[in-house]
């Protein structure tokens, strides 16, 4: 035999000279959710270890993520009842604890990015992404509202403003209002393929956001398309996208490869809360090593073209691997 590729596996210097894709804390965007009350720290059942944060609280845990390594974060508001409304007023209200936290945040670790939501489903009575009326999700009508949302968030400090709520054109909008308000320079990661995914289920515990009627297939990607995905990637760089998610990422890793083959903008992938959750839940009854699954899971990512990947994992792997 001339070909023998176990040649370029015999050592542990060897295989690492020859290895294809590498993955560090580097890669990874941490999600926080953030609630009112100052003091809170509760863990979310079908998250383990994983918590609701008070606005105090998540001081304390960005400076230990940040002690371990961990630049990026996400945050998502838990909004209490009280402040919901059919048309999410208080989404770019200056009262809103979200927006002050993420001042404060930026205020305290100025090197740090940090990313926002824009969605109505967490500001909304009616947990959709849009405006409802009759039923029906209404997609222009709810654009302008994403738009002051997401410059309150410009305003507040976020360094990328993070569309997660598939409405056409939305990019576009923001982009122009942020650009109109000398926002230039904050980003946009658009949620370009987001699936409407049965994945979801412990994120909308952990925000009480699950749609008070209906669900989200008129908005949302077709889990069965793939090149949908790619109008969808299209349509968000020609409305001025700096990065293009794919949402989930484990059931969908060919929609992350062919989006990283066929446009030029760094692709994330977003690890979400039901892919979190299967894995501890298996290693929590000793089905799976938790540590070796959690890495091989995030490369996975990475191999399929994920520039960065948000993940509930990130903790556990900048724990894993501080030097």
């Amino acid at each position: 035999m001339y070909q023998r590729p176990r040649r370029n596996r015999k050592s542990a210097a060897i295989r690492g000279m020859v290895e294809e894709t590498n993955l560090s804390v580097s890669h990874l965007i941490y999600p926080l959710f953030v609630a009112e009350n100052p003091d809170e720290k509760s863990e979310i059942a079908s998250m383990p270890g994983i918590f609701r944060w008070g606005t105090e609280k998540v001081l304390s845990e960005i400076e230990e993520c940040v002690e371990l390594g961990i630049q990026n974060f996400v945050l998502f508001p838990v909004v209490p009842e009280k402040y919901k409304t059919k048309r999410g007023e208080y989404s770019a209200d200056e009262k809103n604890f979200y927006l002050k936290v993420a001042t404060e945040i930026k205020k305290r670790f100025p090197q740090i990015s940090l990313m926002s939501d824009v969605a109505l489903d967490p500001y909304s009575t009616d947990g959709h992404d849009g405006i409802v009326e009759n039923g029906i999700i209404l997609n222009d009508e709810t654009l302008p509202v994403l738009a002051n949302m997401s410059l309150a968030q410009a305003q507040a400090g976020f360094d990328i403003i993070g569309p997660s709520d598939m409405m056409d054109g939305r990019i576009a909008i923001i982009r122009e209002t942020l650009d109109d308000n000398d926002y230039d320079q904050t980003s946009i990661m658009a949620y370009s393929a987001k699936y409407a995914s049965a994945f979801y289920g412990p994120f909308r515990d952990a925000l009480d956001s699950t749609p008070k009627s209906g669900d989200k297939k008129t908005y949302q990607m077709n889990p069965a398309n793939k090149k949908e995905a790619l109008l969808e990637a299209m349509l968000d760089i020609e409305e001025g996208a700096d990065f293009l998610m794919v949402k989930p990422a484990l059931a969908y890793l060919d929609v992350i490869h062919s989006l990283k083959e066929n446009f030029v903008l760094p692709i994330t992938a977003y690890n979400v809360s039901g892919e979190y959750a299967m894995v501890k839940a298996a290693a929590n009854n000793g089905w799976l090593n938790y540590d070796a699954t959690m890495q091989e899971t995030l490369l996975s990512m990475r191999r399929a073209g994920a520039n960065a990947i948000l993940t509930y994992h990130a903790k556990d792997f900048a724990q894993l691997h501080k030097k």
